[in-house]
């Protein structure tokens, strides 16, 4: 048996958070690049970069891992269902959504895979929507999911979770795309 690089974008950028976190380990800093932060310079190339790459920072190993075991599990289904390019253009689209709405409605910096985990998420529970039918699943992922962010929302836990409700969104929008 051999091993085989069976989704060459879900594992790229698993490998690529995995280095950026190591990296941090021993140079701190390198973070900055991998965080949005709230305030940002219209005139600065680097934050334009930020709204995006957030997704790729991660705060720790068990920050990290929550985040991946999810898109480990889901991602590769996704990649050979809409295609790697197709796949890798909507985590961009959602990286970047979640980073310009973080800079515009709130003063909290962000970092982390979680709005692509739930676009995954949603997308993933949403497969059988276009036979015409609406599994029973998705309606219960969206009440769980919306459920659990909604009454996440008023506590002091360091978790974004409008990432993970706009993350959602941007999941059920491109599916229909």
């Amino acid at each position: 048996m051999q091993l085989q690089y069976n989704s060459p974008v879900v594992l790229t950028y698993t490998f690529i958070c995995a280095i950026i976190l190591t990296i941090s380990a021993f140079m701190p800093p390198v973070m900055s690049l991998f965080t949005v932060y709230p305030t940002m310079s219209l005139t600065n190339p680097i934050d334009y970069f930020r709204l995006f790459s957030h997704a790729i920072g991660h705060g720790d190993w068990t920050h990290l891992l929550s985040n991946f075991t999810l898109i480990l599990l889901l991602g590769p289904m996704l990649e050979e269902k809409y295609g790697s390019n197709n796949l890798l253009t909507m985590m961009f689209l959602t990286a970047l959504i979640t980073g310009i709405l973080n800079v515009v409605f709130f003063s909290s910096g962000l970092l982390g895979a979680s709005g692509i985990v739930f676009m995954m998420i949603l997308l993933s529970s949403m497969t059988n929507l276009r036979q015409g039918k609406i599994p029973l699943t998705f309606v219960l992922v969206v009440f769980l999911f919306l459920g659990k962010e909604v009454l996440s929302i008023f506590q002091n836990n360091n978790i974004s979770e409008f990432a993970h409700i706009v993350g959602g969104i941007c999941g059920a929008i491109l599916e229909s795309v």
